[in-house]
């Protein structure tokens, strides 16, 4: 089964835009796991734009699902906030200060000593560890080398080639995914994976673990509503 988690980021940027607590980030976790989601995840960043590090403390204590959070392992802040939450899972992911949004892999060969010490530092809480790759051998065989649990295949090339030439787009991430499974390694997910493209994705990487999606979701439950958006992600994938 490929699990989904609904990333709630965009609920916690639209609450900060007009201050208060509408709509109520903790009510949109517990509301995820209700109408159907694996898991949640969420990304805080150093300047909490969206998800307040207040936020995740909250949130691990009221979910029954599991808990993934997102984000860039060269904050101390963030490495204290993981370590204290001590969530299901952490995805690390190479983000430059004040990014809007993630847009790159890490290099795991460049950066294999740091990640294998960073890497340490998680699992050694117990906590399993994912970090954020592009589609591509070399750096796939290089995340496993560092000792992560799993990989999150970075899916934003994939989705913006979808409508042009589907079969093209998939194919190196059909390959990194293989290569992950080859190597042992759990295989997870995401950016801009939508209702026109997750299925076929899926579909063509059945031992696919988790995606962990927000933005599309989000957009769509504007229209079609926030319970019936999860379930209908749901059922785009295997299980």
């Amino acid at each position: 089964m490929t699990k989904l988690s609904v990333n709630i980021n965009k609920f916690a940027t639209l609450r900060n835009s007009r201050g208060g607590n509408n709509p109520d980030v903790l009510k949109a976790a517990v509301d995820a796991q209700l109408f159907g989601a694996d898991g949640v995840t969420v990304h805080p960043r150093p300047d909490e734009r969206h998800i307040r590090y207040s936020d995740v403390y909250a949130i691990k204590k009221i979910i029954t699902t599991e808990f993934n959070i997102e984000g860039n392992c060269q904050e101390q802040k963030f490495v204290d906030l993981v370590l204290a939450a001590k969530p299901d899972q952490v995805t690390l992911v190479p983000d430059a200060l004040g990014q809007i949004t993630s847009n790159h892999g890490w290099d795991t060969i460049k950066n294999k000593s740091y990640l294998v010490d960073m890497i340490r530092v998680f699992q050694s809480a117990k906590i399993r560890v994912s970090i954020f790759v592009d589609p591509v051998i070399e750096m796939v065989e290089g995340a496993a080398a560092t000792g992560t649990d799993r990989i999150e295949l970075y899916t934003e090339a994939y989705a913006t080639n979808y409508t042009k030439n589907k079969e093209n787009a998939i194919a190196p991430y059909i390959a990194a995914a293989k290569r992950a499974k080859d190597l042992g390694l759990g295989l997870n997910a995401g950016h801009d994976l939508d209702l026109q493209n997750l299925k076929y994705f899926a579909q063509n990487i059945p031992w696919l673990d988790e995606v962990s999606i927000g933005h599309a979701l989000i957009c769509d439950a504007l229209y079609i509503g926030y319970e019936n958006a999860v379930q209908i992600y749901k059922r785009q994938l295997p299980g």
